[in-house]
Order: structure tokens, then C-alpha cells, then sequence
């Protein structure tokens, strides 16, 4: 068979030019259009050397609030690593109101067993505070394996359930209760308008003594919040970008380093441009 010659072939190359042009008319018509841009994912991420751990900006409030009460009785980080293993297993960090029988909020504790009201215990604070009031008269709280310590709190019919989240929970927990400096960031696309009551009455709720609040004068929002220690100072930044999404944070300084919500970005901390004297620790808040 002979090959094909350039005329046998016209008629292929006019359904292509035809196919090309219809595609530049459909198009210039916008019934062509490229794929819709995802937006980045809103959340809150620990960032230790190479290892990460994400939250969502519900589960992050939650989660500062567990950080900061621990902070505010003196316990370690282990006790928070504990207390998000448990409340990972057991809500996903969510102060739901439903549960297996009567079980409701962070931790799933039951009316019925003695942990309080159900108006005591959706609120985060007080559950919170339960959890940690029984879990350092767990003996050996303190090294021992962190899912049979949160077992013997909780005393759940899943007695192993908490080990799968141990890892995530101690990375988180190093970061939020400041163990680890500058470890904490949030993306948040549109932060509320700042709302400096909101935050103080959370921040003093979660910190209590252990943090002082001051607010200065003028516009935008800025707050000084004093403690005594350093982890104690990046544990309070760490709650103040948490609460990005729920009171409008949109600047946290310590020491010489400052962050900033960027919308559409993860932002990172960075040093100052023109970093204040460290004369106390103190970490500076701006709201809206």
C-alpha cells in the first residue's frame, strides 16, 4: 500500500483547525475556565525540627484552652499531652453535647459519675479542670505510659484507644504549653474584628493568676499580658493565635520575635523589625 500523500490528509487537518478555533471561541466565551483555586485550608499547626501536627481553629481553641490550664496549675506538658491524647480519643477536641449514654464535652464525663453538671461540663474550663483533679492522683501520672495513665482517668471500654493519638498530642503539647519556643502558628483568611473583651475574659479564664492582663490605650486593640516564666509567655502567644478566629487576634510579639496573620499564608515567627527593650515577660497582643 502506497503511503499517504499531504492531500489525503486534508481532511484530518481541517476537523483539528476546526476543533482548535471552536476551543479559542468557547473559551473567549468563558465556557472554558480553569479549574477554581482551592483556598488554603484554615488551621493551627505545631512545627518541632521536621515534624508537624495540625488542628482545625475549633479543635486549636480548644486545645490552648487545655495547654493554658495546665500552665496556670503548674504542670508540665506531659500533663497536657496526656489530656489531648484523651481528648482526641474521646471528642476529636470538640465540646460536643451528645456521648455514649450522658457522657458530653471534651472528655466525655458523665453527670451520672460525678464530674459535674452538664452546664459545668460543656464548658471547657471547668471539664479541663476535672480532668487534670483526677489525673495527678494517678500514681506515676508522671512517667508512666501516657494511654494506661489516660485510661485510669477516664476508665473507658476502649482501654487502648488513647495510643494511636499520643504522638500528635505530645507534639501539640510541646508547642502550646511553650515548651518549645515560636513553635505555633494559625492561618486564618478573615479574622473577626478584634474583640478585646472576649479575649481577656478567656485569657483569665484559662491562665488565671499565672498571666496578668493590661489593656492600652488607642486603636487598633493592644493588650500586655505578664507572666513569670518563658514557657509560660509562649504558651499565652500560642493561646492568642489560637484565638485568631474567635476574638480577632491579629499580631503576637515575645522577645524580640512578632507574628502576624497573613490570610492566605501559614505565617512563621520572625524577629522584630524594631524589637522593645525585654525588661519582663511579657507578650503583646493586637486585635483587629
Amino acid at each position: 500500500t502506497p503511503p499517504c500523500t499531504p492531500t489525503e490528509n486534508w481532511p484530518a487537518v481541517r476537523r483539528l483547525v476546526v476543533l482548535v478555533l471552536c476551543g479559542m471561541v468557547l473559551s473567549g466565551c468563558g465556557l472554558f475556565r480553569p479549574a477554581p483555586v482551592t483556598p488554603p485550608r484554615q488551621r493551627c499547626v505545631a512545627t518541632i525540627g521536621t515534624e508537624t501536627a495540625s488542628l482545625d481553629l475549633e479543635q486549636s481553641r480548644n486545645a490552648s484552652i487545655i495547654a493554658g490550664v495546665a500552665t496556670q496549675r503548674g504542670l508540665s506538658p506531659r500533663a497536657v499531652s496526656i489530656a489531648l491524647a484523651t481528648a482526641f480519643q474521646e471528642s476529636d477536641i470538640r465540646n460536643i453535647d451528645y456521648g455514649d449514654r450522658d457522657s458530653i464535652g471534651l472528655f466525655q464525663q458523665r453527670p451520672s459519675q460525678g464530674w459535674g453538671t452538664v452546664q459545668q461540663i460543656m464548658d471547657p474550663h471547668y471539664s479541663t479542670g476535672k480532668f487534670y483533679d483526677a489525673l495527678v492522683k494517678v500514681k506515676g501520672w508522671e512517667t508512666g505510659d501516657i494511654n494506661d495513665v489516660a485510661q485510669a482517668v477516664q476508665r473507658s471500654g476502649v482501654p487502648d484507644g488513647y495510643r494511636k493519638h499520643v504522638e500528635r498530642a505530645k507534639l501539640l503539647a510541646s508547642a502550646l504549653s511553650g515548651e518549645t519556643p515560636a513553635a505555633w502558628s494559625c492561618l486564618v483568611r478573615e479574622p473577626p474584628s478584634g474583640d478585646l473583651a472576649t479575649f481577656q475574659t478567656m485569657l483569665t479564664k484559662t491562665y488565671g493568676k499565672a498571666a496578668t492582663f493590661t489593656p492600652q490605650p488607642g486603636t487598633p486593640a493592644v493588650a500586655s499580658v505578664v507572666v513569670t516564666t518563658d514557657a509560660a509567655a509562649w504558651s499565652v502567644a500560642a493561646f492568642a493565635q489560637s484565638w485568631t478566629s474567635g476574638a480577632g487576634v491579629t499580631t503576637v510579639s515575645y522577645n524580640g520575635m512578632v507574628w502576624s496573620v497573613k490570610g492566605d499564608a501559614l505565617a512563621g515567627w520572625a524577629a522584630a523589625p524594631t524589637p522593645a527593650p525585654v525588661t519582663t515577660r511579657t507578650v503583646t497582643v493586637q486585635l483587629g
